[in-house]
């Protein structure tokens, strides 16, 4: 069997000719290595390409998210030292107005002591003084008295009468 009579055959068969059909798959194969040369490896390129810049912005929106993460971390951590120090602050504030307060306290009582203190000295001194002008005042009138008794002789009922007159005359100065 010959060449031919196979093609013939196969014509009659499958309704192409045989070399159009050799001719169609040499140019399939042709435009397969044209595609894949000027087509195929640019877009694959291009695909990589946009990969590469998608898997680049997944890497950086994750070194975001950690860096995010970490300053979040260092704010919480600051913001916790910030609230422990202001309360030390607080305390220390408090405590330093209790101290002063109890040592205001204290200058206050030792002041209302030494203004207690001053006033029974004055108190004392006045009550003294008043004793004396009494007793200078009573020596003087007793004086005037024994002068008075002296200088006239008096019976009882006269001596009687002058020591009420005396008295009186006492009663009314005051």
């Amino acid at each position: 069997m010959s060449f031919q009579v196979f093609t013939d055959q196969f014509e009659q068969f499958i309704g192409t000719n045989f070399w159009t059909m050799i001719i169609a798959w040499i140019n399939i194969l042709i435009m397969y290595l044209i595609l894949r040369k000027f087509l195929f490896k640019p877009v694959k390129k291009m695909i990589d390409a946009r990969q590469k810049e998608v898997d680049d912005m997944y890497a950086n929106a994750a070194e975001a998210t950690k860096a995010a993460d970490e300053m979040k971390a260092d704010y919480e951590q600051k913001l916790a030292k910030a609230t422990e120090e202001s309360e030390q602050i607080v305390k220390d504030a408090v405590r330093r107005a209790q101290l002063r307060e109890e040592e205001m306290i204290r200058d206050a009582e030792g002041q209302a002591s030494r203004i207690l203190a001053r006033a029974e000295e004055q108190i004392e001194l006045e009550k003294n003084q008043a004793i004396n002008d009494i007793k200078n005042e009573v020596s003087g009138l007793a004086v005037d008295l024994a002068s008075a008794i002296i200088s006239r002789d008096v019976d009882a009922a006269e001596h009687e009468q002058f020591i009420d007159d005396f008295i009186s005359r006492i009663g009314d100065e005051n």
